[in-house]
């Protein structure tokens, strides 16, 4: 089996930060959101992987990933180009994937639980297709599978007004090479784009039988800010702490701290976690950083309070006042301004930004 990730898309949401690289390389928990796709392949035993990539963050995806090695893994590029949808997506992928079977991984998505279960099950029948699916409880906003007692689906409806169930496509699928012709037949949906669930359809339509799993824990779509500050909350609750870097007499370090080995905490400062704090960070003194927070590489924290945010890399906080829920871009630097008190500030601030609060 092989494993296809979709890191095409152009991240519109969660702009200003994707304004100069991709929304893949985004980190959580100060890894980028692309390599737990990445390894959710790997270990569910899929080694052989397409990344398939658009007009948008090319370069900046193939210099993260390489050859795949450093994963584990075996990366091959697959040019999409303009996003026409999943389908087109998918169906660009056809000639890697050959006569086996893959799975199709949404590069923005990140999982609790893995996929070894949903891979597992696709193994032991002989359907069509598997579909990852999860209980939401806005079904209205999500494409919806109908499934009988046993799992198999029995319609998919694309963000229905009368839902017929609750159990909503999160962007994870199991393939056997069936799907290509299906995508081959396919007419643009009134979004201009070839919808992967108009393809599942097909071949319900044609007899084919298609599987489904529920995933348990959380899932979450990175697609905008608020959903990267839940996913590295999240991700931060099921990590131990591992410190590692230094932490001088006289700081305070409480709970689960990521601490990397390069990265500092000074006299007079306190962390309190579940927190991440990446390489070549110091926090210097009179700073809290609290929890759910992740500080990326060369970052200077000092003389302030930051929690529940991601700060992505090589920025200065000096704001002396508290900065909560913050989605803080590569080289930004929030400082203070004189004649402000320091309050409760929330920001998405892009790269390369400079704010006086």
């Amino acid at each position: 089996m092989k494993g296809i990730v979709l890191a095409g898309g152009t991240g519109s949401r969660l702009r200003p930060i994707t304004h100069t690289g991709p929304k893949q390389l985004v980190p959580v928990a100060n890894k980028p959101v692309l390599q737990y796709g990445i390894e959710d392949l790997r270990d569910a035993g899929i080694t052989e992987i397409g990344v398939v990539l658009g007009e948008k963050g090319r370069d900046e995806i193939q210099a993260f990933l390489g050859d795949g090695s450093e994963f584990g893994v075996d990366v091959t590029y697959i040019v999409q180009g303009e996003p026409l949808g999943l389908a087109h997506a998918a169906g660009c992928a056809r000639e890697f994937v050959g006569d086996d079977d893959f799975v199709m991984y949404l590069g923005d998505n990140i999982l609790k639980q893995g996929i070894g279960e949903l891979v597992a099950r696709y193994e032991s029948n002989d359907a069509a297709a598997g579909i990852a699916l999860q209980h939401v409880d806005n079904p209205g906003q999500f494409g919806i599978a109908d499934v009988d007692e046993s799992g198999a689906v029995r319609q998919l409806v694309e963000k229905p007004d009368d839902p017929p169930s609750n159990l909503a496509l999160i962007g994870i699928y199991v393939f056997s090479p069936k799907i290509f012709d299906a995508i081959a037949d396919l007419e643009p949906s009134w979004r201009g784009e070839l919808e992967i669930t108009d393809a599942i359809q097909a071949l319900l339509d044609d007899g084919e039988s298609i599987d489904s799993h529920v995933v348990e824990g959380w899932w979450k779509d990175t697609g905008k800010p608020e959903d990267i500050l839940d996913a590295n909350r999240l991700v931060l609750e099921g990590q131990p702490g591992a410190t590692a870097g230094t932490i001088a007499d006289g700081a305070n370090v409480i709970g689960h701290v990521d601490l990397h080995e390069t990265a500092t905490i000074r006299e007079g400062a306190t962390v309190r976690g579940p927190v991440s704090i990446a390489a070549d960070t110091v926090i210097r003194s009179n700073t809290y950083v609290g929890p759910y927070t992740s500080i990326g590489p060369n970052c200077i924290v000092d003389s302030t309070h930051v929690e529940n945010s991601v700060v992505v890399g090589e920025s200065r906080l000096t704001a002396n006042g508290r900065i909560v829920d913050s989605l803080i871009g590569r080289g930004a630097m929030v400082e203070s301004a004189d004649d402000l008190l320091p309050e409760g500030r929330r920001l998405v601030v892009g790269e390369n930004s400079q704010l006086k609060l």
